[in-house]
């Protein structure tokens, strides 16, 4: 059976088990915190924040449950070659120059995380 197609942020967090579902609202919370201009919507079917219509922050759940908040340049692929990102943290794995994925476990490694992960969104929005 296919996965589940959202079209809502509420669906979708309708759908999660209380400990994932406290994981990605926080993750939320901390991305709007980071930039209060992005909008947030549903894309790739996952809560997605753009600004400017391209999104720029995109969260998922592993199979596991674990949350991952996945950093890129919107859907199509842009050139690299002038492209760079400091993530002196090492918060995330970097698959691309422009494409960085930080998995967040749970709620206590959430909160050992979130001063630099907002620190990361607002300088990745403005990058």
């Amino acid at each position: 059976m296919p996965p589940k197609a959202y079209k809502t942020v509420e669906a979708f967090l309708a759908d999660l088990p209380t400990e994932t579902l406290a994981v990605v609202q926080e993750l939320s919370a901390l991305i709007r915190a980071a930039h209060p201009g992005l909008v947030e919507g549903i894309k790739w079917n996952a809560p997605s924040f753009a600004l400017d219509g391209t999104d720029l922050v995109t969260l998922g759940l592993q199979r596991d449950g674990t949350a991952r908040l996945v950093l890129h340049r919107g859907a199509k692929a842009k050139d690299n070659s002038d492209f760079r990102f400091d993530d002196p943290d090492g918060l995330a794995d970097w698959p691309a120059p422009d494409r960085g994925v930080v998995v967040i476990k749970n709620s206590t490694e959430m909160a050992a995380k979130a001063e630099p992960l907002v620190a990361m969104v607002r300088r990745w929005v403005g990058a």
